[in-house]
């Protein structure tokens, strides 16, 4: 995949290389737009030029936000868009598409879970007491004085 396809559409993956290069992209054209309307001082210009210039941005920050797995709404949280310039993205596919790097490292596992992304199985345990420990094998002793997770009898 080349970086830059389809700059403003909000679906799909990019890299931190390409929303790196977006966002300073966007910040020069800013700039060199605001020096030419201030020497103008026709405001009305600049209000006209940021509506294409801010989609772009936010398409690239939603596209962003994909390839962590998030909806593209996150980058709405303050400072959330400076933790997409560093967090690298999820090696495997997820709900917005493969990896934009290319890399897949669940494609050869033939237990693929595509709703699983980072390892996490899910579900809370309930600690070492609860009876959904994870551990089928496990049966405490009855002579401990205490059964089924009750401790102070």
């Amino acid at each position: 995949m080349h970086m830059f396809n389809n700059p403003f559409s909000f679906d799909g993956r990019i890299r931190r290389t390409e929303y790196g290069l977006s966002m300073i992209l966007y910040f020069v054209a800013y700039a060199i737009l605001f020096a030419v309307v201030a020497s103008d001082r026709d405001f009305s210009i600049l209000f006209i030029a940021m509506i294409p210039m801010l989609w772009f941005l936010w398409a690239q920050g939603a596209k962003r936000c994909h390839d962590l797995g998030n909806s593209g709404w996150w980058q709405l949280i303050p400072l959330y868009p400076l933790w997409l310039l560093f967090q690298e993205g999820q090696i495997v596919a997820n709900q917005y598409g493969e990896n934009p790097k290319g890399i897949n490292l669940n494609s050869n596992n033939p237990n693929n879970n595509s709703n699983n992304q980072t390892g996490y199985s899910g579900g809370y345990s309930g600690g070492h007491n609860s009876t959904n420990s994870g551990s089928a094998t496990h049966t405490p002793p009855k002579n401990e004085g205490y059964d089924n997770g009750d401790l102070y009898k």
